[in-house]
This record gives structure tokens, C-alpha cells and sequence, in this order.
């Protein structure tokens, strides 16, 4: 208990840099999430009608996905130098797998037979794809968008390595001088905000998952 009364007095008397390394921590997991959705979705839906588009994309994002995050952030140092363009980079490839295999899946999986039935009512293309496809598609590409906020969340820490802030700072100031009030400072927020994605998402996916049974 002395630890945990210690972490909250920690946050009342530092809460302004406590506020802020929030603050960064969330903009970077929501960044580096609607990127990954922004390419990975469209990507998702060319690769579920083609499978040679499908067997390259997958390819390369299955092997991008046995890559620790932090060698990433060591790989692209270099050349992109110590702030938040390294981390963002990173956790947008921690976050492009979940998505574009759940995307592809989800459009792939669409009963073909509702697909003819559409067009055979007169709809167009993109109509087929819009109205019909895509809300089918969606509860699986929730599962995927909740896999990759999960993991994203959790790994955002790691920007504390080179210099763009956020809540690693206090795991890792906590590691450094073996204090358990800056480890739980930064821990159990991350942990909190996992959890609460986890719960938001799941019920979106459950409802959506109703919704077109």
C-alpha cells in the first residue's frame, strides 16, 4: 500500500508532467492508429479480390510483424533522429498487421451469394462495397482495429528510448533508480488505458456483431 499512496501522491504533487506524458501517450497510439487504418483498410479490401495482391501484402506485413518494436526504433534512429518520428513509425508497424489481416478477412468472407444478390437488384460497384460489403465486413475489422489498439497502447512506452516522452518515462525512471512509485506512475495508467480500449472496442465489435447476424 505504501508504494500505491506513494505513486498517488506522486501524480497530485507532479500532475501537470503527469497530464502531459498522458497527453503524448495517447497522441501517439491515435496517431499511429489512424495511419495504420488509413493505409491498411483500402489495402485490406484490394488484397480480399486479388490473391497475388493478397499473398505479397500479407507476406511483407507478417514478416514487418516478428520485428520487435524497439529494433524498429533503433533501425530508423539514424535517419530520423530522437522525437516522436521513430516511436510514430514503429507502432504504426505494430499496429498495419492486425488491421489489414482482419480487413482482408472480413471482405473475403462476405457470403458471395449476398454479393450477386446485390448486384442482381441493380446496385453498382462501390454501392455493393459500401452498403453491402463493408457492414458486413466491419465487426471483423473491429477485432483487428481492438488488437492493434491493445498492442499500440502497450508499446508506446517505448518512445521513452529516444526522447518523445509520454508514460515509458516513468517506467523508465522507475527502472533506473529502483523506485516502484515512478514504475506504478507509469504502469498502471497504460495498463487502465489498455483496459478501458479493451472494453470500448469489444462492445462496439459485439454490437456489430448483432447487428448483422
Amino acid at each position: 500500500m505504501g508504494a500505491w499512496l506513494a505513486a498517488v501522491q506522486y501524480i497530485q504533487a507532479n500532475s501537470t508532467r503527469f497530464i502531459q506524458a498522458v497527453e503524448v501517450h495517447l497522441w501517439l497510439s491515435a496517431a499511429a492508429l489512424l495511419i495504420a487504418a488509413a493505409i491498411c483498410v483500402p489495402l485490406g479490401i484490394l488484397t480480399s479480390r486479388s490473391r497475388s495482391s493478397a499473398a505479397v501484402a500479407l507476406g511483407i506485413i507478417n514478416t514487418l510483424r516478428v520485428i520487435p518494436s524497439l529494433a524498429i526504433i533503433l533501425i530508423v534512429f539514424p535517419f530520423l533522429g530522437l522525437g516522436p518520428r521513430p516511436a510514430l513509425l514503429a507502432l504504426i508497424v505494430l499496429a498495419c498487421p492486425p488491421i489489414l489481416v482482419n480487413t482482408d478477412a472480413g471482405f473475403r468472407n462476405v457470403d458471395p451469394a449476398i454479393v450477386e444478390a446485390a448486384r442482381g437488384m441493380g446496385m453498382s460497384p462501390s454501392q455493393v462495397l459500401w452498403q453491402v460489403q463493408a457492414p458486413l465486413a466491419l465487426p471483423v475489422i473491429v477485432a483487428g482495429f481492438r488488437t492493434a489498439t491493445i498492442e499500440v497502447v502497450a508499446s508506446a512506452t517505448l518512445a521513452t528510448f529516444i526522447g518523445s516522452g509520454g508514460l515509458g518515462d516513468f517506467i523508465a525512471a522507475g527502472l533506473a533508480l529502483n523506485d516502484s512509485k515512478l514504475l506504478l506512475v507509469g504502469a498502471v495508467p497504460v495498463a487502465l488505458l489498455a483496459l478501458t480500449a479493451e472494453i470500448l472496442l469489444s462492445g462496439l465489435e459485439r454490437r456489430l456483431r448483432l447487428r448483422t447476424a
